[in-house]
């Protein structure tokens, strides 16, 4: 064994008092990314108080990014972080004091976080929630049956330059981003349109009450009203491109000066922290809100772009 791993094997065993984590789905780069963070104390971006000790493969054999990916990651996680893998989730939940549901299909979070909430044990549920509304409301009520404490949210969310946009309030916005489309997935924005929306909610807050979408292949523009009379949109392009925004407050136009996207470290320390405390830094209303607004520009885009209220 080569005397880097040794030393990162040491760390991650001296961390006595660190909470044990638990990877469910290492079909995505994030499993990876956190896992790094977290359980090396060299890394650039290290946040302490947690380590990733054990993961459950997972994968969804009909989609391509999930199924020639899930087990590279799991390889990488055994080999470079020590990380063991576990043939179910049961076993998984017998080995950690808190879950990282990974899974990159959102369709599976839903059959997932049913059998890791029978465990009570607190749980972060990466991007997308769900791929439909329903599911997300479903995970809501599965995890109210059960106490369990969770949340869900993108990087993007925890961008270092958003704070400085949001501040002193904002009374419209206009945000953009990648906008590629998995058909697998029937709520067609929470496949990674969900990183937009999450900025536009961190800038607008809860309250939106229609949404209006302007489809074409390789763009769209997607504009919600909110009840106190402020209007914001969206612009996603395919297949991918970078994320920005500009803020309106009053008078004073704020622009974000460069990518919105800063990394992962804000996420990882704002999930160690809800793990720590149980407190959710994220309002399971607004998270819920936020794929009602996907619902809706669905609809919207169903209809031929017609305004289509949240429901």
């Amino acid at each position: 064994m080569k005397l880097s791993a040794l030393l990162l094997l040491a760390a991650s065993c001296a961390g006595g008092a660190d909470l044990r984590l638990g990877i469910v789905g290492t079909d995505t780069s994030h499993a990876i990314a956190f896992t790094s963070i977290l359980n090396d104390p060299n890394h650039k971006d290290h946040v302490p108080g947690a380590r990733v000790v054990a993961a459950y493969k997972g994968g969804s054999p009909d989609l391509a990014s999930s199924r020639d990916r899930v087990e590279k990651y799991a390889a990488e996680l055994q080999s470079k972080f020590h990380v063991e893998i576990v043939p179910d989730i049961a076993t998984l939940l017998g080995k950690v004091d808190a879950v990282l549901l990974e899974s990159v299909d959102g369709r599976t979070h839903l059959a997932q976080f049913r059998e890791i909430a029978r465990a009570g044990k607190p749980v972060f549920i990466d991007k997308p929630l769900a791929s439909t509304l329903d599911d997300a409301r479903e995970i809501a009520r599965i995890a109210q049956k059960y106490g369990v404490r969770w949340f869900s949210s993108s990087a993007l969310r925890y961008s270092s330059l958003l704070p400085e946009l949001k501040k002193d309030g904002v009374s419209g916005a206009l945000v953009w981003g990648p906008g590629p489309l998995e058909p697998t997935h029937q709520l067609d924005l929470s496949w990674y349109g969900i990183h937009a929306v999450e900025i536009l909610y961190v800038l607008m807050g809860t309250g939106c009450e229609e949404v209006t979408r302007t489809y074409a292949p390789d763009a769209e523009i997607v504009t919600g009203r909110w009840k106190d009379g402020r209007v914001a949109a969206i612009r996603l392009t395919r297949p991918y491109g970078g994320y920005g925004a500009v803020a309106f407050a009053g008078k004073e136009i704020r622009q974000a000066p460069k990518d919105l996207y800063t990394g992962y470290r804000g996420l990882v320390e704002q999930i160690v922290k809800f793990f720590q405390s149980r407190v959710p830094p994220v309002p399971e209303q607004e998270t819920l809100e936020m794929f009602a607004f996907m619902d809706a520009a669905q609809r919207s885009r169903e209809a031929g772009g017609a305004p289509v209220k949240l429901r």
